[in-house]
């Protein structure tokens, strides 16, 4: 009877390890991701490898707030990821986000690239910069100087009313005001070499056929045009160009984010705040800014060669969500101009 009973204690043992043991290895979490799937799989497969938790990814293009609308409260996601900071608020205002505490992402993460109330962080930068031709004598440029007139007929940039460029304009809002604002999108305007369109690499091989001699498009596009990513076509692109990390008078360089957020009903909170905090490491950072060139948000990870050599970055000093609140009024204006016209 005794040893019948002992037999049994022993079995609800090893059962209960065994159990413990399977918890453990089925540890998982879910991502929701905007940010195309190759370019974070390094860092997804090295979380796996460091931490044993399972990251199961849903890519989706476009909707992630309504995706996450639509599953109500049974929602299986924990880990809200996007390529902008204003989906970022935007996904806060329409309460699908929630608040995480962790010593981490606070000290790790600048104060300008997190929420207040530790809704969002900030994952990796890209600096809207400066490009410029290779024998052109000019080592440092501000945002507002893009408006002098000594460049006119000599700017190549995208649309006004690309994302990239309405996050630009908000962010000049934000300095300066709408009234300031107008009148340097304005001259901006007038110093273009052609109509703003095209896109960010296209700046750099009309700067390379003499159409322009300075153009304003994203940082990372450097790294993966002289990188051979682009073909040997965009090499020569990238061979014509400098890059200027831009600042704004009394402020920094305008950068936009990729960044992420724990989801309001996550089934997997703690491992989802695993997550972001490996995200922020020096390890994972480093991985980040191979895999597409953008600046880390930890001080101490590296930055790739390819766009080091152009000058340690200072992001602007303004928090980034106030440039963000300025979007809608940035792409009126740019319409109201007729920027692209």
């Amino acid at each position: 009877m005794g040893s019948t009973k002992f037999g049994r204690v022993m079995l609800g043992s090893v059962l209960s390890v065994l159990a413990g043991t399977q918890g453990v290895l089925a540890e998982e979490l879910n991502l929701y991701t905007i940010r195309e799937p190759g370019l974070i799989q390094p860092l997804i497969d090295a979380f796996t490898q460091s931490t044993g938790v399972t990251v199961n990814t849903i890519f989706l293009q476009d909707g992630v707030a309504e995706r996450v609308i639509a599953e109500g409260d049974k929602s299986p996601a924990d880990v809200l990821m996007t390529v902008d900071a204003g989906v970022l608020v935007d996904l806060v205002e329409k309460g699908l986000t929630q608040s995480v505490e962790s010593e981490v992402l606070s000290t790790t993460i600048p104060e300008t690239l997190r929420d207040d109330d530790g809704h969002w962080f900030a994952l990796s930068m890209r600096a809207r910069a400066v490009y410029v031709t290779k024998d052109l004598d000019l080592t440092g440029i501000t945002y507002e100087q893009l408006a002098d007139p000594a460049w006119k007929g000599k700017v190549c940039i995208r649309s006004g009313l690309h994302p990239y460029n309405v996050a630009l304009t908000g962010s000049f809002i934000a300095h300066h005001g709408e009234e300031a604002a107008e009148k340097w999108l304005t001259g901006l305007k007038a110093n273009l070499a052609r109509p703003a369109a095209g896109g960010d690499r296209d700046v750099a091989r009309d700067i390379m056929g003499g159409l322009c001699d300075i153009g304003v498009a994203n940082s990372y596009y450097v790294g993966l045009m002289r990188s051979g990513a682009g073909g040997p076509e965009q090499e020569e692109w990238a061979k014509a160009i400098r890059m200027i990390l831009p600042t704004f008078e009394n402020g920094g360089t305008q950068v936009n984010i990729t960044g992420a957020a724990v989801a309001r009903h996550a089934p997997n909170k703690d491992q989802a705040v695993q997550f972001l905090e490996y995200l922020v490491s020096d390890e994972a950072q480093a991985i980040y800014a191979k895999a597409n060139f953008e600046y880390p948000v930890n001080a101490n990870a590296t930055v790739d060669p390819l766009i080091a050599e152009y000058g340690a970055l200072t992001p602007d000093t303004i928090d980034i969500v106030k440039g963000v609140r300025f979007r809608a009024a940035a792409s009126q204006m740019a319409e109201r101009i007729g920027f692209d016209n």
